[in-house]
């Protein structure tokens, strides 16, 4: 008898973990994976960090604790440390209790939460995403229930901010719109809006009526400095106004399968706060009941002892500097080789991903003929090249660039 399920068509690779599982079945010597977001060392290993290690270590020898279920919204130390790590230690509105926070399955757990709610109690169903923007953002919102529209983001010919575009998009969302703003080093473009700009999409926003939700993918793990990498959503929250913010620890703190991250809805009154949250728990209870005890655990551990935080800035910053130098060892070797173009984008782009500007079918070349492995869009992630593998990484763009393929 056949099975049930003999109809069930063979679902395509997820087009970004589809190219590790692509990489890893590669036998070259040369092959590079630029494709999965993930911090590399120069010798290309994946890094636990030594405060990491030694917050764990505290936690395994700490012989009181235990393995029950947290709350519905988790560890109420985690919570409180990270809202205080992205809004600031001397923020209104946490002083004011008017912020409810979650912990989270990370930022995509995060964001769905953010959405499951919204689709829920918020009157307007529409959210705004940039074009390009990570791809699991549209499946993330889609499946939550919201309706996704794009705005316009990137300018293909400067490889830079569509600020133009993005304030006409915005501008004529209806009100109440949904906006979905990435805090700093927007995936897949690298691309950030200067101070200024974010102050006039601030401005816009707000006398729109829309409603930000950010997502905090890599606050510290784009220019190095915590403060800098959250001065886009303190803007936003020093106003008064409403906000979402998802935030993420898989880059910054290095807890990728830890799954640490959490969604904190800024309000405008502690007793709204108090029902949001009461209600994200209706959200939470019936998706997966409680979220895990022990990544929450080491991300607060670090988060409430200076030394091991101070620690942590330290080996933050060096992964932060590591991804900026190979930005411009890549930009000097392209150089150096005379590749036709402008790429100067490279080293003006921030954070993890570089968008190349390459094609899909230059990519495939690549891939084909250089065992160099990345997403089809032409975007590379910067944390996994090294000063060994820089020159190759160039070679093999030269070459696409010029034709030889």
């Amino acid at each position: 008898m056949d099975s049930v399920f003999a109809a069930i068509a063979q679902a395509p690779e997820d087009p970004i973990l589809g190219v590790t599982v692509a990489y890893n079945k590669d036998s070259s010597p040369i092959k590079l994976n630029l494709g999965v977001g993930a911090y590399r060392t120069e010798e290309g290993k994946p890094l636990v960090l030594n405060v990491v290690r030694k917050a764990e270590q505290l936690l395994v020898n700490d012989l009181s604790r235990v393995k029950e279920y947290l709350p519905i919204i988790g560890l109420a130390e985690f919570n409180k440390l990270t809202a205080k790590l992205i809004l600031g230690d001397d923020s209104p509105a946490i002083q004011e209790s008017r912020v409810a926070t979650a912990q989270c399955l990370s930022g995509t757990g995060s964001l769905r939460v953010g959405a499951e709610f919204l689709a829920k109690h918020y009157h307007q169903r529409t959210i705004y995403i940039p074009q390009p923007t990570w791809g699991n953002h549209l499946k993330v919102f889609t499946m939550a229930g919201l309706s996704v529209k794009t705005y316009r983001y990137y300018e293909p010919t400067t490889r830079g901010l569509h600020f133009q575009g993005l304030l006409e998009d915005l501008g004529a969302a209806p009100a109440g719109s949904i906006v979905l703003l990435h805090a700093c080093a927007h995936n897949p473009t690298g691309v950030d809006p200067t101070v200024e700009q974010w102050e006039q999409i601030r401005q816009l926003i707000r006398s729109k009526g829309l409603l930000p939700f950010f997502d905090s993918a890599y606050q510290g793990f784009a220019s190095g400095s915590l403060d800098a990498d959250a001065q886009s959503v303190r803007m936003f929250v020093a106003d008064g106004g409403e906000c979402f913010i998802a935030q993420s620890y898989a880059k910054n703190m290095g807890l990728y399968g830890e799954r640490v991250g959490a969604l904190s809805i800024v309000c405008k009154a502690a007793d709204v706060a108090s029902r949001v949250e009461s209600q994200l728990k209706l959200v939470i209870r019936p998706m997966y009941s409680n979220p895990p005890i022990h990544g929450a655990s080491i991300a607060a551990t670090i988060l409430k002892n200076s030394d091991m935080y101070n620690e942590w800035k330290i080996e933050l910053k060096a992964m932060a500097d590591r991804i900026i130098s190979m930005r411009k060892q890549l930009f000097d070797a392209l150089r150096a080789r005379g590749t036709p173009g402008d790429w100067s984008h490279i080293i003006k782009q921030i954070g993890m991903f570089t968008f190349t500007g390459l094609n899909s079918d230059q990519v495939a070349f690549m891939t084909k003929k250089y065992h160099i492995y990345m997403t089809s869009d032409g975007r590379i992630s910067m944390a996994g090249l090294s000063s060994k593998t820089a020159p190759h990484l160039a070679d093999a763009i030269h070459a696409a660039v010029t034709g030889a393929c």
